[in-house]
């Protein structure tokens, strides 16, 4: 592999802004400090007082291969991906046929090993019939095990008490989970149902996917695993109610952890009068109250990761009545630049945005030798430009739907570079195809 020298840097790093160079080699970062510019590599990038990040670890995508290519997949949702900072990511079940046998996995896992660009790793789905596939899962080769406790697609609603209780207590990994009580969902859509029959506003999808469903099920969540001892996880907070329910404890100290995304933190419910189906998600973008009430848990550690839930869907489909229009964004490409506008605000710091998007995630999973900028580690990275803003807009999304929820939003940074196991995959608005990413190993 080439080497790379990365000169002239800030380089965010656990919780430090520094400014030094860094020396690249067979992949990995060999050398962090300063005084490093003379050295000979077969590429120079120079910062130029540019931030150096580790790259977004992305533990919450739906990338839709197999069965749903024409919204997505591995190739097209990759290449968002790595134009967006993210260098590594965790990809959901739930496709078609669903990712719920070892063979399945296997199959996704060959698929990204020809096409993604990013790192890879993949969760197997629980169902009401597989707990001796989830018990034969290698816990080192493996991302973890997503249990859907709220609607999804398939076979893949995991309702019953029997197979939940037997899941939290069995699981030999880490255990993902999808709150939202399926039961206080059917009765909030039968009453406006009864009120506006086929058409529902968009305005109404947080009081159907309400903050009480998500309480419910988050809180049998958390008491599941603290009977069972489970390594816990806890995806897309969107809830003020449910932060009560986490520590604020080091993430190094917890075996139950909590996520955001992105579109939580940036979006409210004020926002469906002009977005409308665009940001129609599961769980739903809620008031404003809640989320600032995220903000906050984000910065006081209660909500340990930030992800995308990235899940396209074509325009077409979208643009469906409320009920027939289904729920997911494509936020791949824009999450890190949406993360640095709260920066440019003056609500998280660099070190924070690191933390919760690269440092965190590397823990939580237990991934090796990634999400740090440490010598040794994989050259997993990202160059950002704090001050060169730009407009999303049909032309430049990356993402095989070709839409975004943040159209026309000018952003204030740009992703210049971003560098994957060592490769430069995105350099200055260009994807270079000649590498692919590598499968995520976990400490475990």
């Amino acid at each position: 592999m080439k080497t790379i020298l990365i000169k002239d840097a800030r380089i965010v790093n656990e919780g430090i802004v520094n400014s030094g160079d860094l020396f690249i080699k067979n992949g990995r970062i060999d050398r962090i400090g300063s005084g490093l510019a003379d050295l000979a590599a077969d590429i120079t990038i120079d910062a130029d007082g540019k931030v150096v990040m580790p790259g977004m670890i992305d533990a919450h995508v739906h990338f839709r291969q197999p069965g749903m290519i024409h919204k997505g997949d591995i190739a097209s949702e990759s290449r968002a991906a790595v134009a967006g900072g993210i260098t590594s990511y965790l990809e959901m079940p739930n496709t078609v046929p669903p990712t719920t046998t070892i063979d399945r996995l296997e199959e996704k896992y060959r698929i990204a090993a020809r096409t993604s660009l990013a790192n890879y790793a993949f969760y197997l789905g629980a169902t009401h019939g597989n707990l001796d596939e989830i018990k034969r899962l290698d816990p080192q080769r493996v991302g973890g095990v997503k249990m859907f406790m709220g609607s999804s697609t398939g076979n893949m609603l995991v309702d019953k008490p029997e197979t939940i209780n037997r899941i939290f207590a069995e699981a030999p990994i880490l255990v993902a989970v999808h709150c939202e009580d399926p039961s206080i969902i059917e009765k909030n859509e039968a009453v406006f149902r009864s009120r506006f029959g086929e058409n529902v506003l968009m305005k109404h999808h947080p009081d159907i996917r309400s903050a009480e469903a998500c309480y419910q099920s988050t809180a049998l969540a958390v008491e599941l695993a603290q009977r069972y001892g489970t390594r816990l996880h806890v995806l897309h907070l969107s809830t003020q109610e449910e932060l009560s329910l986490f520590s604020d404890r080091p993430v190094s100290k917890k075996s139950i952890t909590a996520e955001a995304c992105v579109h939580h933190l940036f979006f409210d419910a004020g926002d469906y009068t002009e977005k409308g189906t665009l940001i129609k998600c599961n769980p739903a973008i809620k008031s404003r109250q809640d989320r600032e009430a995220l903000i906050r848990a984000v910065k006081a550690n209660r909500i340990d990761t930030i992800a995308t839930d990235h899940a396209p869907h074509t325009r077409a489909e979208k643009e469906n009545p409320y009920f027939k229009a289904p729920s997911g964004l494509p936020l791949a490409q824009h999450a890190l630049v949406s993360l640095l506008e709260l920066y440019h605000q003056g609500i998280f710091s660099l070190g924070l945005i690191a933390t919760k998007t690269a440092h965190a995630p590397a823990e939580i999973f237990q991934i090796e030798q990634r999400g740090f900028i440490r010598e040794g580690y994989w050259a997993d990275l990202v160059l950002v430009d704090l001050h060169r803003p730009w407009v999303v807009a049909d032309k430049n999304i990356r993402s095989k739907c070709g839409w975004s929820p943040f159209d026309g939003y000018r952003f204030r940074s740009s992703i210049i570079a971003t560098i994957v196991s060592g490769h430069p995959v995105w350099d200055a608005g260009k994807i270079d195809v000649s590498v692919n990413g590598r499968r995520l190993r976990f400490n475990r």
